[in-house]
């Protein structure tokens, strides 16, 4: 079904949460109360779809190699998310493009409200500071 080095995304709140699928089968992903490990796929979905990120080989042979050499093991929702995990393994770079998009995203808003007053403003400012924060790939 998944390939090694997939990466494997699946909807938790208003969030994707990301890992990577192991030679075992066993997804590595990063959460708030055990930091990095692995579970298996059932584990990971908690009973919601799984949505794989078609990878090229030689991305998903990068991606592993990658994935089993990373020490980051201790969760920080602003350093070291699920996000961070994922994109250090697969680009040598820890990013949240999620996390970015929020903190944009709540910025326009505020700046939006500050000078307008107007909550549809605010709205229309997070909405789009969400989408330009946001910009960025996983793999």
């Amino acid at each position: 079904m998944y390939q090694p080095g997939d990466i494997v995304s699946r909807r938790k709140g208003v969030f994707m949460h990301r890992g990577i699928v192991m030679e075992d089968g066993r997804v590595l992903h990063n959460t708030p109360l055990r930091g990095r490990h692995t579970s298996t796929l059932d584990e990971f979905s908690k009973n919601k779809s799984v949505y794989p990120a078609n990878l090229r080989q030689e991305v998903r042979d990068r991606t592993l190699m990658n994935a089993l050499n990373d020490n980051h093991d201790r969760y920080n929702p602003f350093k070291n998310n699920c996000e961070h995990t994922v994109t250090r393994a697969t680009k040598n770079e820890a990013r949240s493009p999620q996390l970015r998009g929020w903190v944009v995203g709540a910025a326009f808003a505020a700046i939006g409200f500050a000078v307008t007053r107007h909550p549809a403003v605010a709205i229309a400012g997070f909405a789009l500071g969400k989408k330009l924060g946001s910009k960025g790939e996983l793999a």
